[in-house]
């Protein structure tokens, strides 16, 4: 995708997509017949319009081979399917990204690979919590919460923080925990290491793994049993511990395994 030719063949390839996105019936008619074929008297009850422009529509698509004619009944060809399956992933990415558009814009994005970006839709329907000036730690305060709830972690955590830490180890006191895996870096595994408390917490349980990596991320993931979260860093480099989307949504719960395993294989 980053060769001279690929982008040539891009640019082709936009005007064919320009085509289908520039027209509300020919992506309607795509849309109403992905699931099920369908005549041209449930299409008309279905959009709401006229027969004459209807089939004006199913006309154009026909030419593209994108829809086909079988008996009475209009449906996707293979090529149809295949793009309007790509075109509903892009909606609803497009609506994943705009329900969440401060987290999105407000972050440094660098970290979460292309793939994941790619399939940012599966967080469409994730909750964005911040705090505020009133309550300053409402973000934080939600995570733990939440983390209280939870029986197994896997978290990748790109700083050193001892509160998150202290309630870590309270709860693996508590026998709460089953099993927690970390991913963090070699600078914050050292500093884990230095201290004590921390050592013969963390790294002397079974029940915690740690995974060593070289680079320090700039993502701070969260995937349990029962929910997942996901924080990231302004594009200065600070951490930003105001802002979180949290999921428990099937979709969310594997958006976050795939990110996790991404960096732990």
């Amino acid at each position: 995708m980053t060769t001279i030719q690929t982008k040539k063949e891009l640019n082709e390839e936009f005007k064919n997509v320009k085509y289908i996105l520039t027209s509300s019936m020919r992506i309607k008619l795509l849309l109403a017949v992905y699931e099920n074929s369908k005549n041209l008297e449930e299409l008309r009850k279905e959009l709401k319009k006229p027969s004459a422009t209807i089939l004006h529509g199913l006309k154009e698509l026909e030419n593209i081979n994108l829809i086909k004619k079988s008996q009475k009944y209009y449906e996707l060809t293979s090529n149809g399917y295949l793009l309007t399956t790509n075109m509903i992933k892009l909606i609803e990415n497009w609506y994943s990204i705009n329900r969440n558009k401060t987290f999105w814009n407000n972050h440094d994005l660098t970290d979460i690979p292309e793939e994941m970006l790619k399939n940012i839709y599966l967080l469409k329907d994730v909750e964005y919590e911040n705090s505020t000036t009133s309550d300053l730690s409402n973000a934080f305060t939600k995570y733990i919460k939440l983390i209280s709830k939870s029986t197994e972690l896997q978290i990748i955590l790109p700083i050193y923080s001892e509160n998150h830490f202290k309630h870590m180890i309270r709860l693996l006191n508590e026998e709460k925990f089953k099993k927690i895996e970390l991913i963090v870096s070699k600078r914050i595994l050292k500093s884990i290491k230095q201290n004590t408390d921390l050592n013969n917490a963390l790294l002397k349980n079974k029940k915690v793994k740690i995974n060593c990596i070289e680079q320090d991320l700039k993502v701070f993931l969260t995937r349990s049993n029962n929910f997942m979260s996901l924080s990231l860093f302004f594009k200065d480099g600070l951490y930003d511990d105001s802002q979180i989307l949290i999921g428990k949504d099937e979709n969310a719960m594997k958006w976050a395994l795939n990110l996790f395993r991404f960096f732990s294989d």
